[in-house]
This record gives structure tokens, C-alpha cells and sequence, in this order.
């Protein structure tokens, strides 16, 4: 939608720029919340770091767990604290000092990263989930199609892929121009907050943004859907209760992390943006940016038998090494 704001006249873009930085309002201008909001974002992002870095520790330290799945696992940590560090630092900042300005090109940088490592995480997801599939429903041939080297390049496709789609969306951003006063109704800087600000006729923009979504977002979901159908129905056909529950518990905490993470997703982007729901929408986009990647290392480690007896080797290893010195 063209801005009344802004007269695009032939030679009077004037009043249309390229900001030099924009605020973001976050999540209300309340000065009593920043202390908790502060404390609480710091203690979310400490424990996200040192959870996920727990796991990829415990992928590279047993070698019980030096399989696909949990290659796969340690992917998805590696993904999480990347995608923390590039929100809850900044948010942080903003809480600490009550600066809640961010430069053009910082904002560029943080959707760019903030975008692939979305992506990746869609593409990621439904690896693991095709992961899985093979293992349930093809157990005899799971050695021979899930070797190391295909693991390696499903992997290696899913963060080349979500870098590549972020490239084309922050492609868009430099060309957009703004009037007046550069607000950001989020606490980060997403591709929709920064359109409804433009002055330009951002239709061709937005029809671009929904065809890349369908292929970063909704081909991955389907496909991850897809999957589970089949692993659910497999699973049904298994005559024991022992071993429909041991089929199960194999890809309960992966289904966990995905109906969490595509439930808040897609709420986020169809929700509208109307002034009543605008908070709310923040509040979903605060759990699947924020919280999700938290609640991951904690899923894995609480519903997966392996993780958790690695886990207690650990532990153990470390509490006869401070009883013996």
C-alpha cells in the first residue's frame, strides 16, 4: 500500500528516505517492566545457551549417540543458539539501557540472520522428520539410504538453503523508503513490520514474499506432515503395545519441537496485525523466537532415554573426578 504520507511525484521523493536507524517499540514502553523483562530475557537466554551447547557436547562425547538422528539433533542446537544470539542480545541491550534504536544496517543484519536460520530450521525439521520416517518405516534399509554422507548433505542443504532464501528477502530492504517516524511496532526487525512502515507500493514485494513462503515454510511443513502420517500409521500396524511405544518414543520429542514450533509460526504469520491483536501477535512471535529454542534442549533431554543417560554419565564422570581430587 502506497503511504498518504508521501507525495511520489516525479521529483519529490523527498520526503521518502532511507532512515539512518529505526526504534523498536518492543513490547510497550513500560519503564517498571524493564528490570524483570531484562532478568528474565537474560535468564532465558543463558539457559538456551548452555542447554543446546550441552547437547552438541553430548553428541561429540558419546559415541552411542554418533548416529543420524542425533547428528541431526545436534544440527537443531547448533541452529537455536545462533538464532537466540540474534534477538536476546540485542533485546537485552535495549532492557539494560533503554535504548531501543537499531541502525538500518543493523536491522538488515538481524532480519537476514534472523530469516535463515528460520528457514534452516523449516528445512532441518523436515530432514529429521524424513530421518525417522526411514528408520520406522524402512528399518532394513535405513543403514543403506541414511548413511553418513547423505546426513552430511541433508544437513548441509538445510542451512544452504535457508541462507540462500534470506539473501533474496533482505535483497528487498535496501531498495524500500520510509517517511516520518521510523516506529517498529516489534521487538525485531521482521519483513512485515518493515513493509506496513514503506512508502512504496510494496504489492510486488508482498506477492514475492508469499511465493518464497510457500517454498521455505509450507513445502517443509507438508512434507514434515507427510511423514508423520506415515510414521503414525506404521506405528498402528505394530501388533505389541511394547513395541508401538518404543517405535514411539524415537520421534515423540522431534514431533514435540515441530507442533510447537510450526503451531507458534503459523499463528504469528495469520494472525492479523490489527491494533487490538498486534500484542498478542508479539507475544507468539516473543514464544517461537525466544522461548521455542529454550524449550528444545529441554524436550530432548527429558523425553529422549538416550540423551538422559549420556546426561547421567556425565554427571557422573564429573562427580567422582571432584571426589577424587
Amino acid at each position: 500500500m502506497r503511504d498518504p504520507r508521501c507525495n511520489l511525484e516525479k521529483g519529490e521523493w523527498d520526503n521518502c528516505t532511507s532512515p539512518t536507524e529505526f526504534l523498536l517499540l518492543g513490547m510497550g514502553n513500560v519503564p517498571s517492566l524493564q528490570t524483570p523483562l531484562f532478568l528474565l530475557s537474560l535468564i532465558i537466554y543463558l539457559l538456551t545457551v548452555v542447554g543446546n551447547i550441552l547437547i552438541v557436547a553430548l553428541v561429540v562425547a558419546d559415541r552411542h549417540l554418533h548416529t543420524p538422528m542425533y547428528f541431526f539433533l545436534s544440527n537443531l542446537s547448533s541452529l537455536e543458539t545462533c538464532y537466540s544470539s540474534t534477538i536476546l542480545p540485542r533485546l537485552l541491550a535495549s532492557f539494560l539501557t533503554g535504548d531501543s534504536t537499531i541502525s538500518a544496517q543493523g536491522c538488515i543484519v538481524q532480519f537476514y540472520f534472523f530469516a535463515s536460520f528460520v528457514v534452516t530450521e523449516c528445512y532441518l525439521l523436515a530432514v529429521m522428520s524424513y530421518d525417522r520416517y526411514l528408520a520406522i518405516c524402512q528399518p532394513l534399509l535405513y543403514a543403506s539410504l541414511m548413511t553418513w554422507k547423505v546426513s552430511l548433505q541433508l544437513a548441509a542443504a538445510s542451512w544452504l538453503v535457508g541462507f540462500l532464501i534470506a539473501t533474496t528477502f533482505s535483497s528487498f530492504l535496501p531498495q524500500l523508503k520510509f517517511c516520518g517516524l521510523q516506529a517498529m511496532d516489534h521487538f525485531l526487525c521482521d519483513l512485515t513490520p518493515l513493509l506496513e512502515l514503506s512508502c512504496n507500493d510494496t504489492r510486488v514485494v508482498t506477492l514475492l514474499t508469499f511465493i518464497i513462503s510457500i517454498l521455505d515454510v509450507v513445502i517443509p511443513f507438508l512434507f514434515t506432515l507427510a511423514s508423520y502420517m506415515c510414521i503414525i500409521a506404521a506405528i498402528l500396524r505394530i501388533s505389541s503395545n511394547v513395541g508401538r511405544q518404543k517405535a514411539f518414543s524415537t520421534c515423540s520429542s522431534h514431533l514435540t519441537v515441530v507442533c510447537i514450533f510450526y503451531g507458534t509460526l503459523i499463528i504469528v504469520y495469520t494472525l492479523p496485525r490489527t491494533p487490538k491483536l498486534r500484542q498478542l501477535n508479539k507475544v507468539f512471535s516473543f514464544f517461537y523466537t525466544v522461548l521455542t529454542p529454550l524449550v528444545n534442549p529441554l524436550i530432548y533431554s527429558l523425553r529422549n532415554r538416550e540423551v538422559r543417560e549420556a546426561l547421567g554419565k556425565v554427571f557422573r564422570k564429573a562427580l567422582a573426578c571432584t571426589q577424587s581430587s
